[in-house]
Parts: C-alpha cells; sequence; structure tokens
C-alpha cells in the first residue's frame, strides 16, 4: 500500500510516498480502508522535531492522526465487524495511507450525514474543541465567549459548540477565514489585521479560548479580556496570571476520547454542528498542505484522500 511516511525530522522534503506492507490487525484491532485522513498544524512540530522531546517518533513513520473510512479485517475481540464505517483518532499515527490498523475500541460510527472522506475533519479539531469548551472553559447559556484564532480547524468546531452551549460567540479570524466564521455561527468576527480586539468586544467576557500558536506574552495580553472570575482556556502556549488577578487559566493538550467523539457525531448527525472542510487534496499533496501551512494560507480542516 501507499504511505506518507518520514524517515528523519527537518522540512517538508522529508515526507515520502513509500510503497510498505499492509498491516494486519491483532487482538482488539481492526483494519480500516482509509477513506480520508486530515492535516493537523501539530504535525508541523511532529515533522520538524519541534515535539520530539515530548512525543519521540519511531522512524520510519508514517503521518496521520485522523482516520475514517471502513473496516475490511477484524483482528477478534471486537464488536466492530467488515463493512462498519468508523472515525477515530489513531493516537500511533498512520493514517496518511491506505489502509491502517486502530484499536476498535477507540472508534466510533461515522456520521452518516456527511460523506465519509469529510468525516476525518472530526476527531483531533472535533475533540480539542470539546474539551476546550465544556471541560475547561465550562461554557454555560448566555455567556460571552471570545474564540482567538477561529479560522482554523480546531476554532469552526469550538464556535459551534459555544453556540450550541448557549454562548454568545467574538471571533478573531483574518480576512481568509472571516465569512466561513460567521456562517458557522460566531455572533461577531473581528479582523485582527485591521480591527482593535476591544473595539468588537461587549465588555469583559466570560472566557476566551485561545487557539493561536503564539508567544506566552501576547497570550497574557488577552486576559484584561476576561471579566473577574472568569477563565482563558489555551491550548499552545500557558500563560502565568498575575498575583491578585481574578482569572483562572490553563492550558491542555487533547486526549483522546471515543465517548465525546460518539457525542460530537451524534450533533453532526442531528445537524447541529457542520463539518466545514475547506479543502480536498490528494494524499501525495501532504508535503503541499504542510508548505502552505507554513506559509500560512491555509485555513479549517484540510482532508486528505488516498
Amino acid at each position: 500500500m501507499r504511505a506518507m511516511r518520514i524517515h528523519g525530522y527537518g522540512d517538508v522534503s522529508v515526507i515520502r510516498q513509500d510503497i510498505v506492507p499492509r498491516p494486519v490487525p491483532g487482538h482488539g484491532e481492526v483494519l480500516i480502508r482509509v477513506a480520508g485522513t486530515s492535516f493537523n498544524p501539530s504535525e508541523l512540530g511532529l515533522r520538524s522535531g519541534l515535539l520530539s522531546s515530548v512525543f519521540p517518533l519511531d522512524l520510519p513513520y508514517t503521518l496521520g492522526w485522523d482516520v475514517a473510512g471502513t473496516v475490511v479485517a477484524v483482528g477478534g475481540g471486537s464488536t466492530l465487524v467488515v463493512g462498519d464505517r468508523v472515525v477515530g483518532r489513531v493516537d500511533s499515527g498512520g493514517a496518511a495511507a491506505e489502509y491502517v490498523t486502530a484499536a476498535a475500541d477507540r472508534l466510533v460510527r461515522a456520521p452518516a450525514a456527511v460523506p465519509l472522506t469529510d468525516a476525518a475533519a472530526i476527531p483531533v479539531a472535533g475533540l480539542t474543541a470539546w474539551q476546550a469548551v465544556f471541560e475547561h472553559a465550562r461554557v454555560t447559556p448566555g455567556q460571552w465567549v471570545l474564540v482567538n484564532g477561529a479560522g482554523g480547524g480546531v476554532g469552526g468546531f469550538a464556535v459551534q459548540l459555544a453556540r450550541h452551549a448557549g454562548a454568545r460567540v467574538v471571533a478573531t479570524a483574518s480576512p481568509r477565514s472571516a465569512d466561513a466564521v460567521r456562517r458557522l455561527g460566531a455572533d461577531r468576527v473581528v479582523d485582527y489585521t485591521t480591527t482593535p480586539l476591544d473595539d468588537a468586544l461587549p465588555g469583559p467576557v466570560d472566557a476566551v479560548l485561545n487557539l493561536v500558536a503564539t508567544g506566552p506574552e501576547r497570550v497574557a495580553a488577552l486576559l484584561p479580556r476576561v471579566r473577574p472570575g472568569g477563565v482563558l482556556v489555551s491550548i499552545t502556549v500557558g500563560v502565568e496570571v498575575p498575583a491578585g488577578v481574578p482569572v483562572t487559566a490553563s492550558q491542555f493538550v487533547a486526549r483522546n476520547d471515543p465517548a465525546q467523539l460518539a457525542e460530537l457525531v451524534k450533533l453532526v448527525d442531528a445537524g447541529a454542528v457542520r463539518v466545514d472542510v475547506a479543502a480536498s487534496r490528494p494524499l501525495a499533496d501532504l508535503a503541499a498542505v504542510h508548505r502552505a501551512a507554513e506559509a500560512g494560507l491555509t485555513r479549517g480542516k484540510i482532508v486528505l484522500v488516498p
């Protein structure tokens, strides 16, 4: 089968399309014929080696954490059967290929309301947004939430989930992403390249979700926008809250939670959450997608199809 692998850390030139043996599922695993995987910005750090201290790779390494596809073989000890359409997060990677094995208990039934290929946009970004909104920010009806960096894949889900929780949303986005963010339900969209943030806020907000990879000092600059007793949640860098400032700040790395993913799939099937796929590209274009992302030329979720 074809697989997009890296044999060492480095720039986009280390991504290669290799021909490798098709994997065989072990006990508790299934073999999935991949309909789609998706690109996540954190894979830039994975490929370049910036994350090697916290996520060392056994090289050569097949990229791809998100998977949507069809079960074609079962290794035993699973309730899944051949023909099941599934979606999930493959923590060991390997989904940027024609086939991948995955633990059956880490997978959920794919949504029926969207093409199977598009469902690959959900797991990593959707789970990150779910945990930011419901676990860390604990958004409740009537609150105001600022989503900083709403134009990315996590941002699109975060805007929708905050709205689903009953909040009103102010979202920062570039002109390239503004219309899409607005369609996903943001009450106010701020072009951060031209408009001061304070001009768009209704006043101090109840929660800030920082989704932007930036320096701690720029995240700390968001603290004055949070009301006393409010929260700042970051998925990138953490921030120290100065003594006497009555704001809670946290930084987290999303975990794989199939139960939450199943709830998210239900919302997709109910029409409460849209899967906004910005582009669909052949799997062989993965290096080009990395290059465009590093140049700041991508938005939303990009799905890659074998």
